[in-house]
């Protein structure tokens, strides 16, 4: 989805981990202003996902150039695919020991190389859920990170209710080519909301009602997000 913070980070590898943080650091900040995250937050998990970019490829980019990486309030999402078992683990012990990071859910699949088309087909599902979305009148678009990987679209970010999160799932649900939307999602109330109590652990939304067009919606968290 996010091709752009992955070149940042292929492009600073011969740089200090202080100017990959830096390039990350004045995207968050703007994108901070309109999310119902803080400006620390969106600094913090975008330094986190250049770092952990950067890493993969450090090691391997022939391994790890299919693996991408999203990190929200601290949970990182990686999805993609390697060619082992051992490079899947691998790519996860790097995400861990990243010290923002709280979560890791491991989405990456064992797989061949799924070729131009598949990764065209995926990245025009990322862009019409997007677009879903920003012109949903019952979503903040913004707040919400969007993955695709061979027909399976990841949500991330941050939902101001269940029903927002239901809407959003829906919405991508019925997107032609979209087999299941899996969310890793948190409901928390905006920053702006008067007397707002402590964030709450991300929980799973309602599953959308069945229309007969719509998608699976996984309506449980992976078993590797423990809140």
């Amino acid at each position: 989805m996010t091709p752009h913070p992955l070149l940042i980070g292929l492009a600073c590898l011969g740089l200090s981990s202080c100017a990959v943080a830096a390039v990350g650091a004045v995207g968050a900040a703007s994108v901070a202003a309109v999310q119902d995250r803080t400006v620390g937050e969106a600094i913090d998990d975008a330094t986190a996902s250049n770092t952990i970019k950067a890493e993969l490829l450090n090691k391997s980019g022939e391994k790890f150039a299919g693996v991408d990486v999203e990190v929200t309030g601290g949970l990182v999402l990686l999805s993609g695919r390697v060619n082992t078992p051992e490079d899947r683990v691998e790519a996860e012990g790097v995400a861990w020991r990243q010290p923002q990071i709280q979560d890791v859910a491991n989405e990456i699949q064992i797989a061949a190389p799924g070729g131009f088309v598949s990764n065209v087909a995926d990245e025009v599902i990322t862009a019409r859920v997007r677009t879903a979305l920003v012109t949903s009148r019952t979503v903040k678009s913004y707040n919400f990170n969007i993955e695709t990987y061979n027909g399976v679209v990841y949500l991330m970010g941050i939902a101001r209710s269940a029903k927002e999160l239901q809407h959003a799932a829906e919405k991508a649900s019925v997107i032609g080519g979209v087999k299941q939307v899996v969310s890793y999602v948190e409901i928390r109330q905006p920053r702006s909301a008067a007397l707002a109590p402590a964030a709450s652990p991300a929980t799973p939304a309602p599953k959308p009602a069945a229309d007969g067009t719509s998608a699976p919606y996984q309506d449980e968290l992976d078993g590797s997000y423990r809140p």
